[in-house]
């Protein structure tokens, strides 16, 4: 334990450093995560350590972590909205890519039947920790790709327990599969069971306990109690760490603490998250990655093509196709799940050790090339697809004189474009934000997706030629580089900016903008004049 937890401090320290490296040249920290596993492993002769309980246990929690954030924001009233994407798009892309890889597999290569049926659900299975990072960290996962790939990830994660438990049939040496089935059935009703009913109170009431004592390091604790004991409580019934903790994300994302236990929670998940991949990368044996070096690249081609023509032809059934292509690029590569998948395989020697280490170099591959990926899947598409949300939508705006243009549809937006429209004036809204555009547009607002410190952006909506632009933003950092490339492009136009406190006001002070319009003060002058009127 305590040598695990020595190389660990290690790793972690060389991953700072080459991750700083890297974040100069744009490049994702999990590939720098994977970069200081293979580093350490070779430089201090540490590729048995890659194997130990002790590491894998560690790094298993960064992905139970991650599960935790993602039941977070998968409450089930929203996963009721969401079950086209989760149960079935989700089910026709494992079950298809599945049969696909089975086929190739065991019809096609002669491997036998055993060794095929796992390795087509492990190849079927993408890599939530990898994409959702993505997702969450650039604001994608609310746009109608990420949503379908958020969709199709907790199907996947949900299906790694009926694999899992496949194995264990596998392995049984002809134990009744009825009564395992029946004793799994009757585990999962438990486990629901104690979390919804019994631990939703308990985790309440401790969120609740721990909030009011404005001690921050009891809540914080009561957090880690939550996920840790869930998880445990999973584990002991026969289910995956991940399932309990994803469960617990579930039932707080009802209550009015989600957002804090968010937050706080977010460093523990990053760090482990972060000792996860570092134990991927101490599992590459570059030997055997250079001997088999073609091999395992035709292995992964296969395997992306594959796996995009399914998740495209199954997105397309009810979606347009740039976002069925989009979600295909996005998830066609092989999730962390398949090493647990491979190694509990291989323990149970359902699966050639050669064979399976070769799985595991096409893992750990299209692992490192996801996020490379993932930042070109705007221009990816582009490639194949107008990208609507700057050329057609603007298409309309040129030769607009005497309008005035809103920065932002959230909620002052909203009441600022109600006003407007009731005042019968010209204007436009535009937004950075996928979600309020596809708000807006329900609302029959005429908005634009674009981000307003671009000029270009300006250029489209003709701010030269605009009346005034009024920003209702929060973000003060976002608002103040608007307001100066707005000065800069259009010093001419009145711009109006609505503030909320003191400190946005002297950071915005030396700034000619036309007027500041403070939230509170006007509230508390509109409370000042409707009490006078009532006494008058």
């Amino acid at each position: 334990m305590e040598s695990a937890l020595y190389y660990v401090t290690i790793a972690l320290g060389m991953s700072i450093i080459v991750n700083l490296i890297l974040k100069r040249f744009g490049v994702s920290q999990i590939i720098g995560y994977i970069l200081t596993g293979v580093t350490v492993a070779y430089a201090f002769d540490l590729r048995h350590m890659a194997d130990s309980h002790t590491l894998e246990m560690i790094a298993e929690f960064g992905v139970v972590f991650l599960m935790f954030t993602i039941g977070l924001e998968v409450s089930l009233q929203r996963l009721s909205t969401m079950k086209t994407d989760v149960f079935f798009n989700g089910s026709l892309q494992v079950i298809l890519s599945a049969v696909i890889f089975f086929y190739i597999a065991y019809g096609v290569l002669s491997i036998s039947l055993e060794t095929a049926l796992i390795i087509a659900m492990a190849l079927s299975l993408s890599s939530t920790a990898v994409v959702l990072s993505f997702l969450k960290s650039t604001k994608e996962i609310a746009r109608p790709y990420g949503q379908k790939s958020t969709g199709i990830l907790i199907f996947q994660d949900i299906a790694v327990i009926p694999i899992l438990l496949l194995i264990g049939f596998l392995s049984s040496d002809g134990e009744n599969i009825s009564e395992v089935l029946t004793q799994t059935a009757i585990s999962a009703v438990v486990i629901i069971g104690l979390l919804f009913i019994i631990g939703k109170r308990v985790m309440t009431w401790m969120l609740h306990f721990s909030s009011t004592s404005e001690v921050d390091e009891l809540f914080m604790g009561s957090v880690l109690v939550i996920v840790v004991a869930s998880s445990l409580l999973a584990s002991y019934m026969g289910f995956t760490y991940s399932l309990g903790a994803f469960v617990a994300g579930m039932i707080i994302a009802e209550t009015r603490y989600h957002h804090k236990v968010e937050s706080d929670i977010a460093p523990f998940k990053d760090l482990l998250l972060g000792t996860f991949f570092v134990t991927v990368g101490m599992k590459i044996d570059l030997g055997l990655f250079i001997t088999h070096f073609f091999d395992i690249l035709a292995i992964l081609s296969a395997v992306l093509l594959a796996k995009a023509i399914v998740i495209f032809g199954v997105i397309r059934i009810y979606s347009q196709a740039k976002i069925a292509f989009k979600t295909a690029i996005a998830l066609a590569q092989v999730g962390e799940f398949s090493f647990a998948i491979f190694a509990l395989a291989g323990n149970h020697n359902l699966i050639p050790e050669q064979l399976s280490q070769i799985l595991v170099l096409v893992v750990v591959l299209s692992i490192v090339i996801t996020p490379f990926i993932l930042s070109s899947l705007t221009k990816i598409s582009s490639y194949f697809f107008k990208d609507i949300s700057v050329t057609e939508t603007f298409a309309m705006l040129p030769g607009r004189k005497n309008h005035i243009i809103v920065c932002g549809y959230g909620v002052v937006g909203k009441f600022v474009a109600k006003a407007l429209r009731a005042e019968g004036v010209d204007y436009v809204v535009a937004d950075n934000s996928y979600k309020h555009v596809e708000e807006a547009l329900k609302d029959g607002q005429e908005i634009y997706f674009g981000d307003m410190s671009k000029t270009a952006i300006l250029d489209k909506l003709c701010a030269k030629d605009s009346v005034s632009v009024i920003i209702t933003l929060d973000n003060l950092e976002k608002k103040r580089l608007i307001c100066e490339t707005i000065l800069r492009y259009a010093p001419e136009v009145k711009l109006v900016v609505k503030v909320v406190s003191l400190e946005e006001k002297r950071e915005l002070r030396g700034l000619p903008i036309s007027i500041t319009i403070d939230g509170k003060k006007e509230v508390a002058s509109r409370l000042v004049s409707e009490a006078l009127t009532c006494e008058l």
